[in-house]
């Protein structure tokens, strides 16, 4: 095998085929994406003169299906210049260029003679030692490497990507039997370092793992509702995060994958299976019905769910599949429902619906249990251990648990106990296990039953668990709020645990606490945590009681304590990183900006976001934005102030929030040396590496320096663009009143232009107008609106 991947062949432009190369362009790979030759010309083509010979024509699908990435959403994209990396051809005239590329990926149609004839072709003009595979989810991936030469199949496997290729983190990898262990093993390491993805490694079976186990899932769960005539809607409320499982639970994620995805799916097991599992597999008449009227979901506009429009808004109908007709949503009502939501953990949640004796307990159990079952009389079939099958459904299908890990957390023994009474099989593997006194899948973090003893998982070096170390190391420092942790090599790592990672007074005071721990013994700090979003900002909540009271006081000293502690961070004698992922806004961002590095997930989504809420940033983000905009100017340079200040404005004012962490760069809320992690799995790992970096550079704390500001005169010019847009009816009165004080707090209030004023000053106009604007009923408004109905009050 020869060296790195440094530019890929994509076969086929669809959806998928696209997808995987915008995925491969976000991580800087050129990639050349290929499709069929177009037999006939459009109506545009032929306007213009065209023949079936120009090249703009033969490559029209790959040059289609690279357009169709700016307009799609999710965006496929991190941003929208990485476009440029993708380069369109056609699979006659550019077969000869596989030899300039190092991973062949196919993705044309599910048909094996098709594939069969592309791979001859790669065959023919791959140079040797190039990787080829195949992005099938149903072929078997032996038979497409038939008659191939035998370098070809020691470089060839599978490597099943899930749609959308850039959010969803689950590659299966399939090896066959003449695919080289030095292949296998650089492609699961390649996936995971590189292309940032959770592998596992999937037999050649059909639908692999996830695909296998989740269709059979859901087809469980649609039997289960026409056996005891629940509806679509009461399936829903459920089978969701209730259970576990993503929001969109089953019916809404058909929609949003597609029913004839769904079908062509399920249709691929359905051929290759005998018995009652053939049954299964086989969808119901009214799923069928739907497909024929073109009801598919999300792309048709209508599905299990339609979204009406009525004099009263926008209303979401659920299909009753016994007459076809849309009716008004219903949710399932049951003790067991309260019950769960009020459990503390996932397994407490579980437990509360799966062993009640209500219409939700018996819905739940009878669509676990069978999935449980299946899961474990399949597993060996399609994996080679049960932590792969729970990995795959995790990262496949965005389930909290595993089915293994749901079994353990429902309890191993009693539930057994239970499906033996109700006269299911349980499989005898399962049953030794029990025998043997193991009445659990796991041990510990890395232990799982394997071969009749726990086994110890392989985990990527890059990989730190923050629950791991705590129990194993302990915690230097807590309190409600924050953790403060040594994560080894004398680094250490504050970690929020307020609800939401939100910032009150216990995180800023960890914030203080732990630069003044850090200072004294340790090298470096890291900012970061493992739940959801890295931080949705300030407690909104106790921000708005605190001036409901009338208490000015009190928040003017919050909000001092705020800047404070941002201003410890900035001006720390030791490196201090922040790793920020998912939802970082208002404060979460405001965290970042003073922090020595960034090391920021690929899917960090960053802004500075007050204006939402009738406020301007108060912990000296508006300094910090502003400093930054200017610490990127080349020394020496002729630094147009207005035009920093504009920039600064507009991000705030509009709310700006970058989609992926390379847009916030481009926001200029990253810098460019500042690190992004594509895996967010190692993003801990890299920033810790950071700090280490930075400690071993001799890192100095930034020097205190004055900032120059517009003054009055910018002021009057940012104030103008934003009257403009009041007058021209784009932003309401209060809207204005918020812009006016913004526009102030960047100016550096009534100053000449170009006068110097020190970071205090700018902080105390900063607060001063966050506490004024907090004193604003239509504030006041906004934000109880954001607390209660979770989106902005335009008033």
């Amino acid at each position: 095998m020869t060296g790195k991947i440094k530019k890929v062949a994509v076969l086929g432009s669809g959806v998928m085929g696209s997808g995987i190369a915008a995925h491969l362009a976000n991580i800087g790979i050129p990639t050349l994406l290929l499709d069929i030759v177009p037999r006939e010309l459009t109506s545009a083509e032929e306007k213009k003169g065209l023949t079936l010979e120009d090249k703009a024509v033969r490559n029209r699908l790959a040059t289609e299906s690279i357009q169709k990435l700016k307009k799609q959403k999710p965006a496929p994209l991190a941003k929208k210049e990485n476009i440029d990396l993708i380069e369109a051809g056609n699979m006659e005239d550019d077969m000869k260029r596989l030899s300039e590329v190092d991973w062949v990926i196919e993705v044309v149609v599910e048909n094996l003679e098709i594939k069969q004839k592309v791979f001859a072709q790669v065959d023919e003009y791959r140079k040797e030692g190039t990787i080829i595979s195949s992005n099938t989810s149903g072929i078997s991936i032996e038979a497409m490497a038939e008659g191939r030469s035998e370098d070809f199949r020691r470089h060839f496997l599978g490597t099943h990507f899930f749609n959308p290729p850039r959010y969803l983190k689950l590659l299966e990898v399939i090896p066959t039997k003449d695919t080289s262990k030095e292949v296998f093993d650089y492609m699961v390491k390649f996936g995971e370092d590189v292309l940032g993805k959770g592998v596992v490694e999937a037999k050649d079976t059909p639908n692999f793992i996830a695909n296998r186990i989740g269709t059979y899932g859901l087809l469980v769960t649609v039997r289960e509702m026409l056996n005891r005539g629940f509806s679509v809607g009461e399936v829903d409320s459920v089978t969701g995060p209730a259970i576990g499982r993503p929001k969109s639970a089953t019916f809404r994620t058909l929609d949003v994958v597609g029913l004839d995805t769904f079908l062509h799916v399920a249709k691929n097991v359905y051929d290759q299976v005998e018995g009652e599992e053939k049954e299964v597999f086989d969808p119901p008449a009214f799923m069928k019905e739907m497909a024929e009227k073109g009801w598919l979901g999300s792309k048709s506009g209508q599905g299990f769910y339609y979204k009406k429009k009525g004099e009263k808004g926008s209303e979401i109908l659920e299909l009753d599949f016994e007459t076809m007709e849309y009716v008004p949503r219903k949710k399932l009502k049951a003790p067991s429902v309260q019950q769960s939501k009020q459990a503390k953990s996932k397994q407490d949640k579980l437990k509360a619906l799966v062993y009640a004796d209500d219409r939700a307990g018996e819905l739940v159990w009878n669509i676990l249990k069978p999935v449980l079952l299946y899961s474990a009389e399949k597993y060996a079939e399609v994996a080679e251990n049960i932590r792969d099958v729970d990995l795959a459904m995790k990262w496949g299908f965005g389930w909290e648990l595993g089915p293994f890990e749901t079994w353990d957390a429902i309890g191993l023994e009693k539930s057994v106990q239970r499906m033996e009474e109700e006269g299911e099989t349980v499989p005898a593997w399962i049953k030794e296990m029990l025998v043997k006194g193991f009445t659990s899948f796991y041990k510990g973090y890395d232990g799982y039953y394997h071969n009749g003893e726990y086994a110890t998982a392989e985990i990527n070096e890059k990989v730190i668990n923050i629950k791991q170390v705590k129990e194993e190391s302990g915690v230097i420092t807590k309190n409600a709020g924050a953790s403060l942790i040594d994560i080894g090599d004398d680094i250490a790592l504050l970690e929020f645990t307020s609800p939401n990672n939100s910032i009150g007074l216990d995180v800023l005071q960890m914030i203080s606490k732990s630069i003044d721990e850090v200072d004294k013994n340790y090298r470096g700090l890291v900012i970061n945590n493992q739940g959801k979003n890295f931080c949705v900002g300030a407690n909104l909540m106790m921000i708005l009681m605190e001036a409901q009271d009338f208490n000015w006081p009190e928040l003017d000293l919050v909000v001092r304590q705020f800047q404070n502690a941002m201003a410890k961070i900035r001006y720390s004698s030791k490196p201090v990183v922040t790793a920020p992922f998912g939802m970082s806004l208002g404060g979460g961002t405001e965290i970042c900006l003073p922090s020595a590095s960034i090391q920021a997930s690929m899917e960090t989504y960053m802004g500075l976001v007050e204006v939402g809420v009738g406020l301007i940033p108060g912990g000296g983000g508006n300094k910090e934005l502003y400093l930054r905009q200017i610490e990127r100017l080349p020394e020496g340079a002729q630094i147009d102030l207005q035009a920093v200040a504009n920039q600064v404005f507009e991000t705030i004012a509009m709310a700006k929030v970058s989609t992926s962490a390379q847009e916030a760069e481009q926001h200029g809320f990253i810098r460019p040396q500042d690190g992004i992690s594509i895996n967010g799995d190692h993003l801990l790992h890299d920033a810790k590496q950071k700090a280490l970096h930075l400690a071993n550079a001799g890192y100095q704390a930034p020097k205190r320096k004055k900032i120059p500001v517009v003054g009055e005169t910018g002021y009057a010019a940012m104030v103008l663009g934003a009257k403009q847009m009041e007058l021209s009816g784009y932003i309401s009165e209060h809207d204005m009143k918020i812009a006016d004080k913004l526009a102030f707090t960047i100016a550096g209030g009534r100053v000449p232009k170009g006068t110097e004023v020190d970071e205090q000053y700018l902080l105390d106009i900063e607060r001063e107008a966050f506490l004024s604007l907090l004193g604003e009923p239509k504030t006041q408004q906004r934000m109880s609106h954001m607390l209660t109905k979770g989106k902005p009050l335009r008033n």
